[in-house]
């Protein structure tokens, strides 16, 4: 168990839920963070799910695969899963090495992903 500030803080906003990653997760941290936040999409008959990952300055491949499984429990539990806070240089990176965030959207920042919100939003190809 950690101890110290938490890592991710998952807040409820009506049927939203912004998840906000503080700092560098290791991989049970990951792990445990796809569980809580499962959990907690049931639990709040969650619409919407952000996560803001502005606060990382790398995305493994496991961080990518984790966030990706995490867009299609929330899409298999009726919410969409918006990724937001990219940085330059791991956007750059991720898409130099492959990696991607699957079926999740992704927006500039948290206020760019609530003015998607209603709007037709563009898929990947």
């Amino acid at each position: 168990m950690m101890s110290g500030p938490t890592a991710v803080s998952i807040m409820r906003q009506g049927h939203d839920l912004i998840a906000s990653v503080h700092t560098a997760l290791d991989d049970s941290q990951l792990a445990r963070f796809q569980q809580d936040l499962n959990q907690r999409i049931g639990e709040h008959r969650t619409r919407r799910v952000i996560i803001d990952v502005e606060a990382l300055d790398v995305v493994d491949s496991f961080a990518a695969k984790i966030l990706s499984a995490c867009a299609t429990l929330a899409r298999l539990r009726g919410a969409e899963l918006t990724v937001v806070g990219i940085q330059p240089d791991v956007a750059l990176t991720m898409v130099e090495v492959g990696l991607t965030t699957g079926v999740a959207h992704t927006a500039l920042d948290l206020e760019d992903s609530m003015d998607q919100s209603g709007r037709p939003r563009l898929r990947p190809t």
